[in-house]
């Protein structure tokens, strides 16, 4: 596949959107192997997927920067991405501001409504931004990845029950249960983009947008990008399971200090993620151990996070055995090509005329769209016989 495809990320100045957008420049110039990327397995060769090189990326944040001056705070701060590589990629990563535009609030935008516009207003600057992109860059498909912080909960309301409803409430500028990140799903979708949803926050998850998905013949997949203490969790879990063994308790505490760790300190976004993330072990085992999910923002940090397991199980004749794992990694180095991965799965789908769940990138979400396996091998099993229907 030889066209160019367009990124239009969400959060495009974030740690995570900035690393995948400069590890994408090094990949293309030879300076940077494709460890870490799963799409890059050879059991995936037969998909025709885009190359990481033809990639083109664009976007929106809240926040006023520069990619090239925010890939040097990376460097500096966090003590990765080599000096010579971001070197030889800074003057590409500059010409990318240029299709970064002003995105909407992270809180339901009842308050942002009020102070730029209605709801169809807003979403109609998405689309706008959007469309400018798709022409600058000269792409003809675009997948749209949320990497924005994470909001609180949205409750369940009537208009997310059907696409009529919600645009219902659209109309009548009713934003109670809309979200920003509901608003820019529907956007994408409405503008015939791909749509991936990298974060915990509520997106794509709501029967009005699945609806409007098939009606637009566009595929989306999520939610919440798994990259550390629950991707150990689904990969450990079933060796419990088919050993027969029963864990009692499983308590995990997770350390992180970049921006995600500074947003998860407020109680309302950290609920988003505590859900996410407790709900796993149920789905794999079949019963509810004792559980806990702590999250820690702890500044000096920077992106390298730190989470400590203890298991508690009982094995033969009620021998009561526990188990500890400490997972110590970076942050946006552990997402960034799965960030790619999703691009490139995204638009192949989106190529093919697929619509609807993307089932078989189950394995990358702690909370997959449509899919209620939690086993990782099983999730990634999903990838592979896709795959193998290429």
């Amino acid at each position: 596949m030889s066209e160019r495809v367009g990124v239009w990320i969400i959060g495009a100045y974030g740690d995570v959107a900035v690393t995948a957008m400069l590890g994408a420049r090094a990949i293309a110039r030879g300076l940077a192997g494709s460890t870490g990327l799963v799409t890059e397995l050879p059991e995936l060769k037969p998909l025709d997927l885009a190359p990481v090189a033809n990639l083109v990326f664009g976007g929106c944040d809240v926040r006023q920067e520069r990619v090239a001056r925010r890939a040097w705070q990376i460097h500096r701060d966090h003590g990765v991405i080599p000096s010579p590589v971001l070197e030889a990629v800074a003057p590409e990563l500059e010409g990318i501001d240029d299709v970064i535009s002003e995105g909407l609030a992270r809180e339901a935008p009842a308050t942002a409504s009020a102070a730029r516009g209605t709801l169809r207003q807003a979403v109609g600057r998405v689309t706008e931004a959007i469309a400018r992109f798709r022409e600058r860059a000269s792409v003809e498909r675009v997948v749209v990845m949320n990497l924005a912080s994470t909001e609180p909960p949205v409750p369940d309301s009537p208009a997310h029950h059907s696409l009529a409803a919600f645009e219902a409430a659209l109309d009548a500028d009713d934003a109670s249960a809309v979200s920003a990140s509901v608003l820019y799903a529907y956007a994408a979708m409405r503008a015939g983009c791909a749509y991936v949803n990298f974060t915990p926050s509520r997106g794509p998850r709501v029967a009005a947008l699945g609806e409007l998905a098939h009606a637009r013949r566009v595929p989306y997949c999520g939610s919440d990008g798994k990259t550390g203490e629950t991707l150990v969790k689904t990969a450990l879990a079933p060796m419990f399971v088919q050993r027969n063994l029963r864990v009692l308790a499983w308590l995990g505490y997770n350390l992180l200090g970049n921006s995600d760790g500074r947003v998860l300190a407020d109680p309302a976004a950290r609920e988003s993620k505590l859900a996410s993330k407790g709900n796993v072990l149920p789905a794999i085992l079949g019963y509810s151990p004792d559980t806990k999910v702590g999250i820690e923002y702890v500044p000096s940090l920077t992106d390298w996070k730190t989470a400590w397991d203890f298991i508690h199980f009982e094995g033969f004749l009620g021998t009561r055995m526990a188990m500890q794992f400490t997972w110590q990694g970076c942050d946006s180095m552990l997402a960034a090509p799965l960030v790619l991965d999703l691009a490139r799965l995204a638009e192949l789908a989106l190529r093919r005329g697929e619509a609807g769940f993307m089932t078989h990138t189950a394995c990358f979400f702690k909370e997959p769209i449509g899919v209620t396996e939690q086993s990782l091998p099983a999730q990634f099993q999903l990838l592979l016989d896709y795959a193998s229907t290429a």
